[in-house]
C-alpha cells in the first residue's frame, strides 16, 4: 500500500463522524444552491463566436439582424387569403408579434407593416406604397371590405414581388418575419422558453379547431373550414420546444433511479447496500447542480442529461465499493479459488469497518484514476470553442471529480456502519453468484492463449478497419432534414414541413455581407456589378431556393424609370442614373446598412442538411476565388470608410464577401468547428488516458493494451451514427467523447485484478480467470446500469435525446464486450508474448467448483 494510501486511509476513517458530518452539511447547502437553478439558453452560447463566419455574423448583428428571427405562417383553412376575417386576423396576428418584448419593432414585416412596400410604373415614372392600402382596415368597427380592394391587394402583391417570401405561393396564406433584439440588448436577457410561450399562446388564440389543421398537415384538408391555422418555426421556437421536452427527464430520471435500485438488489441481494449506492450516486448529482449555480451557470436545455451521465457513473464505480465490500465481509478477501477454498476462508470474514476499510484501500487508487478519466472524458470536449459546450465540460468534469468524493470516501465510511442481516444466507448466495458463470469465465480465459489470442486482434483489426471505412462516412452536420433535435412528427418540424411547402423560403437563411466604400450603392457601378453577378452565380447552385439582394431590386426599379421595358432590367453605368435606381431603398428593407457600405446578399436555401450548406458555402468561396473578391481578416467597410472621412474625394470599387450571417451560416461555422476539432479531442482523449495508465500501472504496454480497445469502440460508434442517419454534430461528438472517457473504466478495473494476480506469480491465462471471476459479474452489471441509465432517453420525445441514448448505451455495452474480449488478447502480446503458459483449468460436471 502506499504511502498516500496510508495517509488517506487515516484521515478518513480516523474522523468518519465528522466525515458524515461534512457530508450532510454540505449537502443540504448544495440542495438549496440546486432549488435556485434556471434554464438558461442562449443563442451565442451555441455558436463558435471566433469562427470567421460568427465575426461577420457579430460585426453586421446590429445592421441586419442575426440568424435569430421567427417566422410565423398564418394559413386560410379555406386556402383563400382575400377575405375580411383572414385579414383581420393576420393584422391581429401581426400587432401581437410586434408587442413581444423580445422582438425588434423595425425588423417585424407583415403584409400590414410599412416596411413591405410595393413600386410600381406610373405615366409620371415610378409610385410605391403599402401592400395593404391605408383606407383597409378590416378590424375597424363597421367596415365591410370590397371585391375591388382585394383585387388592388393582389396586385399590389404581385408589384412587390413577395409570393413566396410574404405570401403562399397558392395565396393560402400570409408571413410574419420577426427578427429578435441581440441578447442583453434589452432590459433583461432573452427568455427561451418564455418567449417559445407567449408565440404558443398567439398560436392558440387565433387558431380555431385545431384538429382540422392536423389533418390539413397530413394533406386531408377539411372541405368547408374556417378560421387559420398558424405555423411557428425560427431558433427561439426551437429552443422553446427543446426546453420543455427536456423538462420530460425529471420523470426519466425517477424511472433511472428506481431501475437501477432494482439492479443493485438483484446484483448484491441487499437493500442496503443498493439504497447506499443509490444514496451516494443522488449525493453527487445534487452536489453538481449546486456547483452548477456556484459557478454562475444554469440549465441548459441541450446539457440537462449530464445528471443522467453523473448518475450512471457514480452508482457504476459504487458498484465496485460494494463488490470488494461483500468479499471482505463474506471471505475475508478476494473472491478467488474453490467453493470449499471461500467456505473455508469465511471464518477469515471481517466486520464492516475492517472490511470498508480494506475496499477503501484496495479500490482507491485504480478507482480515482478511472474517475480521472472520465473527468479527461468530458474535460477534452473543454477545447470545442462554443460556451454551451464549455460549460457542459466543466460541470460534468466537477460533477466526476465529486463522484470522487462520494464513491471513495462517503460510501467506504457509510459501509463502515452497515451490518448485513442474514450473513451466512448472504455468504451462500454470493457462491452461487460466483460459481455461476465458472463456465463462461473458463471458455473466455482460452481467448488468452497465444494462437486464440493471435486470432481474437487479427478478428479485432478486421473489424475496426471495415469499422472505419464506413464509419468515414459520417455526415458532419444535420444529416437529415427538419431540426435534428425534435422528431419527425414535432410540431416545429409540421410546421417547418408546411412552410417550406407553401413558401419559396423557410428560417434557412445564409447571408454574405458585401463590404465596400461608403456610397457603393449610388457611386460604384463595378461594385455594384461584381454583387449582382454573385446572387447571379449564387441562384444557379442546387439547393438555393431564392436569392435577394440590392442590385436585383435596383435593376427592377431602373426598368420602371423606362416605362418597364424589360430591356433596360440592368444596372445602369452613370452614377446619376444609378442614385435614382437605388436612393428609394430605406435600411429598413434589409438590402442596405445607413450608408450604403454594406450590402447582404440574402440566400434562402431549401434545408439545412449538411450536403446543402456545403455546396452552398463551396460556391461562395468559389467565386470569392475566381473574383478575388475577398480578404481573410479584414473588415473592408471599416477600413474604405476611415478613408472616405480622412480623404472624401477617395474612390473606390473594392468589394468584400463575407460569409456569414443567418440560421446556415451559423450552422456552417459550427460544421467547420466539429471538422477541425473531431480528430483533435479524440487523439487528445486517447492520449491523456493512455497518459493516466502510464502514471497508474507504470507501463506503457499496459496502457496501450488498455487504450486500443476503446479505439476499435469508437469507430463502431461512427459506423451506427452511419447506420442510424445521425450527423456528427457538437452533441453526438461530445457522445463519442464520453463513451471513451467512461468506457476506460472496464479495461482499468479488469487489468488492475489481472496486474495484482500476475504480481503474485499467477499466468496471465489465470490472472484473467481470476480477473473475470472477482471483478466479472461487477463489470456486467455496471454496464448493465449505465447502459439503463442512459437507454431511458431512448424514449424522449426530443430525438436528441434519444440519439444520445442509442449512441450511449452502445457504446457502454460494446466498451465492455470489448474490455473482456480483445484486452487479455492484446495482454498476451504485448505483455507476456513469450511467457509459457500451461495453466489448465478445470470445471465440475455441475459446473461449481474449480481445481
Amino acid at each position: 500500500m502506499s504511502a498516500f494510501s496510508r495517509f488517506a486511509e487515516r484521515i478518513v476513517f480516523g474522523a468518519r463522524p465528522a466525515v458524515l458530518i461534512t457530508f450532510a452539511v454540505v449537502t443540504v447547502l448544495m440542495a438549496f444552491m440546486a432549488s435556485q437553478l434556471k434554464i438558461d439558453a442562449g443563442f451565442k452560447k451555441q455558436i463558435p463566436l471566433q469562427h470567421e463566419y460568427m465575426k461577420t455574423f457579430l460585426d453586421y448583428e446590429q445592421d441586419f439582424g442575426g440568424a435569430n428571427r421567427v417566422l410565423v405562417a398564418v394559413m386560410a383553412k379555406d386556402g383563400n387569403i382575400f377575405s375580411q376575417s383572414y385579414m383581420a386576423t393576420l393584422e391581429h396576428v401581426t400587432n401581437d408579434v410586434i408587442n413581444l418584448d423580445a422582438t425588434d419593432d423595425a425588423r417585424v414585416r407583415s403584409l400590414f407593416t410599412p416596411n413591405v412596400r410595393f413600386i410600381e410604373v406610373v405615366e409620371d415614372g415610378l409610385a410605391g406604397g403599402n401592400v395593404i392600402p391605408q383606407d383597409f382596415s378590416p378590424n375597424t368597427a363597421g367596415f365591410v371590405a370590397r371585391p375591388d380592394q382585394f383585387d388592388t391587394i393582389r396586385a399590389n402583391i404581385v408589384k412587390a414581388n413577395i409570393v413566396g417570401r410574404f405570401v403562399a405561393k397558392d395565396y393560402s396564406g400570409a408571413m410574419i418575419w420577426a427578427d429578435l433584439i441581440p441578447e442583453n440588448a434589452g432590459p433583461k436577457p432573452l427568455n427561451y422558453q418564455e418567449i417559445g410561450h407567449q408565440l404558443e399562446a398567439i398560436r392558440a388564440k387565433y387558431e380555431t379547431d385545431s384538429p382540422s389543421c392536423r389533418l390539413a398537415e397530413q394533406g386531408k384538408p377539411v372541405a368547408g373550414a374556417k378560421g387559420v391555422c398558424v405555423h411557428i418555426i425560427g431558433f427561439a421556437k426551437m429552443v422553446g420546444d427543446i426546453t420543455d421536452g427536456a423538462q420530460s427527464v425529471i420523470k426519466f430520471f425517477a424511472i433511472t433511479i428506481a431501475f437501477t435500485w432494482l439492479l443493485l438488489f438483484l446484483y448484491s441481494s441487499s437493500a442496503k447496500l443498493a439504497s447506499l449506492t443509490v444514496l451516494s450516486a443522488l449525493i453527487s448529482v445534487v452536489w453538481m447542480l449546486g456547483a452548477l449555480k456556484l459557478m454562475g451557470f444554469g440549465i441548459d436545455p441541450m446539457n440537462m442529461l449530464t445528471p443522467f451521465l453523473i448518475f450512471a457513473i457514480a452508482v457504476s464505480h459504487g458498484e465496485q465499493m460494494i463488490n470488494r465490500f461483500r468479499g471482505e465481509i463474506f471471505f475475508g478477501g478476494l473472491e478467488e479459488g474453490s467453493v470449499e477454498e471461500l467456505r473455508e476462508r469465511a471464518k477469515f470474514a471481517v466486520p464492516p469497518l475492517e472490511a470498508a476499510r480494506l475496499s477503501f484501500r484496495m479500490l482507491l487508487v485504480p478507482g480515482t484514476v478511472a474517475l480521472l478519466a472520465g473527468c479527461i472524458g468530458f474535460g477534452a470536449i473543454w477545447f470545442i470553442p462554443i460556451q454551451m459546450i464549455k460549460e457542459l465540460a466543466i460541470t460534468a468534469t466537477v460533477g466526476v471529480a465529486i463522484t470522487i468524493l462520494t464513491d471513495l470516501i462517503l460510501l467506504p465510511v457509510l459501509l463502515s456502519y452497515t451490518k448485513l442481516r442474514n450473513l451466512d444466507r448472504k455468504r451462500a448466495f454470493r457462491l452461487r453468484q460466483l460459481t455461476q458463470f465458472d463456465k463462461i469465465w473458463l471458455a473466455l480465459s482460452k481467448l488468452s492463449r497465444p494462437s486464440a489470442a493471435m486470432g481474437v486482434i487479427v478478428v479485432g483489426a478486421v473489424i475496426w478497419f471495415f469499422a472505419w471505412q464506413y464509419g468515414n462516412r459520417v455526415m458532419v452536420g444535420d444529416a437529415q432534414k427538419g431540426v435534428a433535435e425534435l422528431k419527425a412528427d414535432a410540431r416545429y418540424n409540421i410546421d417547418a414541413g408546411v412552410i417550406s411547402s407553401k413558401f419559396a423560403l423557410g428560417v434557412d437563411i445564409l447571408s454574405v455581407i458585401a463590404e465596400a466604400a461608403p456610397g457603393a450603392c449610388t457611386g460604384s457601378y463595378k461594385a455594384m456589378e461584381t454583387i449582382d453577378r454573385f446572387a447571379w452565380h449564387m441562384q444557379n447552385v442546387k439547393g438555393v431556393e431564392q436569392v435577394l439582394t440590392l442590385p436585383m431590386a435596383a435593376k427592377i426599379v431602373n426598368a420602371g424609370w423606362n416605362d418597364g421595358s424589360i430591356r433596360w432590367r440592368v444596372l445602369p453605368r452613370d452614377p446619376d442614373t444609378l442614385r435614382q435606381a437605388t436612393q428609394s431603398f430605406e435600411t429598413d428593407s434589409g438590402l442596405l446598412n445607413a450608408d450604403c457600405s454594406a450590402i447582404p446578399v440574402t440566400i434562402f436555401t431549401s434545408d439545412h442538411q449538411a450536403t446543402t450548406i456545403d455546396r452552398v458555402v463551396a460556391a461562395v468561396k468559389k467565386f470569392r476565388s475566381e473574383n478575388g473578391v475577398y480578404t481573410p481578416g479584414v473588415n473592408l467597410q471599416k477600413q474604405l470608410k476611415a478613408k472616405t472621412d480622412a480623404d472624401p474625394s477617395f474612390h473606390s470599387d473594392q468589394v468584400n464577401l463575407r460569409l456569414a450571417t443567418g440560421n446556415v451560416g451559423v450552422m456552417a461555422a459550427i460544421n467547420d468547428t466539429v471538422r477541425e476539432k473531431e480528430h483533435f479531442i479524440l487523439y487528445l482523449l486517447y492520449g491523456a488516458v493512455f497518459v493516466m495508465c502510464l502514471i497508474s500501472f507504470r507501463s506503457p504496454r499496459a496502457a496501450l493494451c488498455i487504450l486500443l480497445p476503446l479505439v476499435l469502440v469508437t469507430e463502431l460508434g461512427h459506423s451506427l451514427m452511419v447506420q442510424l442517419g445521425i450527423g456528427m454534430k457538437i452533441n453526438t461528438l461530445c457522445v463519442v467523447a464520453l463513451g471513451v472517457g467512461i468506457g476506460v473504466d472496464y479495461g482499468i478495473y479488469i487489468f488492475a485484478r489481472m496486474r495484482e494476480a500476475m504480481n503474485s506469480g499467477k499466468t496471465l491465462s489465470e490472472s484473467y480467470f481470476i480477473a473475470l471471476k472477482t471483478t466479472g459479474i461487477a463489470i456486467f452489471y455496471t454496464a448493465l446500469t449505465l447502459a439503463v441509465g442512459v437507454a431511458m432517453w431512448m424514449f424522449s420525445d426530443l430525438k436528441f435525446q434519444a440519439d444520445m441514448g442509442i449512441m450511449l448505451t452502445f457504446m457502454f455495452v460494446v466498451n465492455m464486450l470489448a474490455a473482456i474480449i480483445f484486452l487479455p488478447a492484446l495482454c498476451r502480446w504485448i505483455l507476456r508474448p513469450g511467457e509459457k503458459d500451461d495453466w489448465t483449468p478445470h470445471v465440475s460436471l455441475d459446473g461449481k467448483e474449480q481445481v
